[in-house]
């Protein structure tokens, strides 16, 4: 049996380490599910993983995935929407996998198939902790509020959410319950907009998580105002930088080891990286799913494209790249 380590100060994370299984597919999946449930943060270390490894893990536990159009991902197994991670050598600030779109996934896999020899960690950081360490003014600051995210829209997105690449107002005010997003006409621009609590209830934790698009929208595109409040007003600086501050304190660095697999709760745990310095060395395996054993998200729509069958969202015009990767899947 794997060596099995709770979480302990300064370690929110389980670690699991191999003690003479062949493989990451030799642990019982329902002692991962309950840890899973139980503490958000999984780390397998000594399986020696590869990418079919990595991708048959994963989907014992993932119904259905989605594609993350972020740039600088490289195809690994794309028929089973296995990428690599964001090629770049910039440190990340903390942030749940796709928090910026309504259909951000349950869970969030990451494996080691090349480590760095130094920098280019992967930060990770338990939402609850988070707010239960916040100043308490930033912390009744966002309790009860919501963040309303808006963006752009373009024909073929319309066609696929509304059936049409040109909708009518009256189209736009009532779109498909399946839809994901509210539409409305700006000064002759159609944009989409939804919304989620500041402060939301993972999906096995009935305590106050702080989880969002706001750190990374801030201090790695340097955009104060995605998502917004509720009310149509910037996230206070003052709360931003507090936030940021408390996430940096309590979050933990994961020196990478060839064949690591770590699993998150992405509804519960937030992730970032520190610096990259070599490119070359460092190749993380990435998946985003959708849990088979999920509790019902009230937020999302009934029955949810995403959670049918593998999704591919609409891609913006233009995007080639991203279009090449999509037809080789």
């Amino acid at each position: 049996m794997p060596n099995v380590f709770l979480p302990e100060p300064g370690r929110p994370q389980v670690l699991i380490e191999q003690a003479g299984e062949r493989s990451i597919l030799d642990f019982d999946r329902e002692r991962i599910v309950d840890l899973y449930k139980a503490h958000g943060a999984l780390l397998l270390r000594g399986f020696g993983a590869s990418v079919p490894q990595f991708r048959a893990f994963a989907r014992q536990f993932c119904a259905t995935s989605v594609f993350n159009e972020s740039p600088g991902r490289s195809p690994l197994e794309p028929e089973h929407n296995i990428h690599s991670v964001d090629g770049g050598t910039r440190a990340f600030a903390l942030h749940p996998e796709l928090s910026r779109e309504p259909w951000k996934p349950d869970a969030a896999f990451f494996g080691c198939i090349s480590a760095p020899s130094r920098g280019g960690a992967t930060t990770i950081c338990d939402g609850v902790a988070l707010v239960e360490a916040l100043p308490e003014e930033v912390r009744r600051g966002l309790e009860g509020r919501r963040l309303l995210y808006v963006k752009a829209t373009w024909p073929e997105l319309l066609d696929f959410w509304l059936g049409t690449p040109d909708p009518t107002d009256a189209q736009l005010a009532n779109p498909p319950s399946f839809c994901p997003y509210q539409f409305r006409r700006i000064e002759g621009e159609v944009v989409r907009y939804f919304s989620r609590p500041a402060l939301h209830r993972p999906m096995f934790v009935d305590r106050p998580a702080f989880g969002n698009f706001l750190l990374f929208a801030r201090f790695n595109h340097n955009n104060p105002e995605f998502p917004l409040l509720d009310d149509g007003e910037p996230v206070p600086e003052a709360w931003l930088q507090a936030i940021k501050a408390t996430g940096d304190r309590l979050q933990l660095a994961v020196a990478w080891q060839p064949g690591d697999v770590l699993m998150l709760d992405n509804t519960r745990f937030m992730h970032g990286r520190t610096e990259i310095f070599d490119t070359s060395e460092r190749l993380i395996a990435t998946y985003f799913g959708y849990v088979d054993f999920a509790r019902a998200n009230l937020e999302e729509p009934p029955d949810p494209l995403w959670r049918r069958a593998d999704f591919y969202p609409p891609l913006p015009p233009g995007n080639e790249a991203k279009r090449q990767a999509l037809q080789r899947m």
